[in-house]
Parts: structure tokens; sequence; C-alpha cells
């Protein structure tokens, strides 16, 4: 951790990426190094309770119950209402149901590989289509008994926790935070701004093809998350290209003609499942889910910037 008078920061491994926190100025969680700290221990925390390649955690208990209905932690049950919410806004487009699918994919343990080159996933894949939700539609036999503390869903309907989960703990720690002058949270690509002196920050989005920033927006509190297929992405057993983002209709990875959006929203939650749906609309649908503000990359590495919302 590195403290400056009244700023602190600090850079740590979490959710399969970087996280970094900053903070400036005293408020409820203590002096900025305290503030730091305590985001850092809720934040490894909440990665061992809610990985599904943790056999122990509780998000693999939930995923493995046999009982129609399982008590769930106050945390788990905000997980889940959130991640209904983010399929309902999007008329399924967003579903963390797909476990299954995403297992079938490739995805069934941690992602420690060197990714294919962008490129050359593009090359290799199939057709170019927009997403579209899934014909089952497991997220609407999912519910929330928020007095009970309870979940209930058929038994082998799976959750993922995915971005949606690193969107919500950011909107969590706000919550702390916003009684400081100033924070900014990493959260392996979700940022979520804020603090009582309202101070602009710069948040850049990067491109998915060359070390190199597309466009930096200012924000003085808020979100931004960024989907893309670049980061984790392999060869399936068929030597077909594949990544993490699920065409929830096909149930196979997602190739719609944009390899990257990012979404500006009020909270983590909604800017994560702007992003995705964006992603997953393809270039003719894309810019209806930015209402706050974004940009998208497209296959050919051009990209469109959608105006923040002022």
């Amino acid at each position: 951790m590195i403290v400056a008078g009244a700023e602190a920061i600090e850079t740590f491994a979490c959710f399969g990426g970087d996280v970094t926190v900053i903070v400036m100025g005293s408020g409820p969680a203590g002096s900025p190094g305290e503030a730091v700290a305590a985001v850092k221990r809720r934040m490894l925390e909440w990665h061992q309770q809610f990985s599904r390649f943790e056999p122990d955690s509780e998000l693999s208990r939930l995923n493995a119950d046999p009982r129609e209905t399982v008590p769930v932690s106050p945390v788990m049950a905000r997980f889940v209402d959130a991640l209904f919410r983010a399929a309902a806004e999007t008329g399924g487009l967003v579903d963390a149901t797909l476990v299954g699918e995403i297992e079938a994919a490739g995805y069934a343990a941690h992602f420690d590989a060197e990714p294919v080159p962008l490129a050359r996933a593009l090359e290799l894949a199939p057709r170019r289509a927009a997403g579209g939700p899934s014909e089952a539609a497991n997220w609407r036999a999912v519910s929330l008994d928020r007095a009970a503390g309870a979940v209930t869903r058929p038994p082998g309907v799976s959750l993922d926790s995915g971005g949606i989960a690193k969107g919500l703990f950011c909107d969590i720690l706000a919550g702390i935070l916003d009684g400081h002058q100033s924070y900014a949270i990493d959260c392996a690509g979700d940022v979520r701004l804020g603090g009582r002196a309202a101070l602009q920050r710069p948040v850049q989005v990067a491109s998915p093809f060359a070390d190199a920033i597309l466009h930096t927006f200012s924000l003085s509190g808020g979100a931004v998350a960024t989907s893309g297929v670049g980061k984790r992405s392999w060869l399936d057993h068929d030597g077909r290209p594949a990544h993490h983002l699920l065409d929830p209709a096909s149930g196979r990875p997602a190739y719609t003609g944009i390899v990257q959006a990012s979404a500006v929203a009020p909270n983590g939650v909604e800017a994560e499942w702007r992003a995705k749906a964006a992603l997953l609309s393809g270039p003719s649908g894309a810019h209806a889910w930015l209402a706050h503000g974004g940009l998208v990359v497209f296959d050919d590495a051009s990209f469109e910037l959608s105006p923040v919302a002022r």
C-alpha cells in the first residue's frame, strides 16, 4: 500500500485480475489507509465466497444443493436480486443461469492460459449474429425471499457470479466510501467512483487490439464497466474459438461484430448489464443500451463513442 498524505492506494490480485483501490480523506471506514485495507479484506473474502471454481464457496454450495429452497447470506441475497434485475432489464439477454453452457464451452476452471490473439480468434469465428434470450429462460425460475433470506430455484439451475458480482461488490463498498473525500475502485475492469468532494477522475478505455487508449471518461461519481471477448479466450476441443460471454439463445460464445463494450451508469450493477447487453446486441443495437454513455469496439478495431449524459 502507498500512503501519501491524505490519499492511500493499493493494487492486489483478485477476481481473476487486478483490483486497485484509492481513497482520499478520512471517513466512515477510518483513515485512507484503514479504508483501503478494509476494502481489500472484503474483496478477498467475497472472492472466496462467490467463486464457482471453489467447491466450498457459498456459490458452489448453493449450486450443488439438492433442495429447491436454500438459505443464503445477506450478500448472496443481494447478488441473486442483482442477477434477476439484470436479466429482467435486458429481457434475458444478460443471463447468469448458463453455467452448464459456459463449462461445456471450456470454462470450467480458473483461466490461467494465454488468450488466443483477438485477430486470430476473429478469423476463426463463425458468422456474426446478434445474441438473444434463451428459450428456457431459467432465470425466471429463480426467486428470492428477502425476509426469509432464501433463494428458490429448480435443483440443477446454477448461477454464475461473473461481472455482475464485481459491480455489486463495488456498489456495496461505495455505500461506505461515499463518506470519504474521494475514492476510486477498479475491480478487474469495473470502475466505481465517488466521494463527498466530487473530484473528477479519468477512466481510460483501452483497445482490445493494441496497447492504446481509445478514450478517457472524466467522472466524479458513478461507474464504468467494460465487457470484452479478448482477455478470456481459448480454442475448444473442436478447434473453435471460444470466450466467456455467451449468447443465451445458442448457449455458445457470442460473436456479434462487437468485441468490447464499455458502459457508464449510476452504479456498478447497471454498468455491468448495460455493457454486456451492448456487446451481445451487435452493431445495430448496442448504443440503445448506452443511455448514460459508453464506447463500443468493432471487429475491425474501429470504435464509436456514446456521449456521457449530463
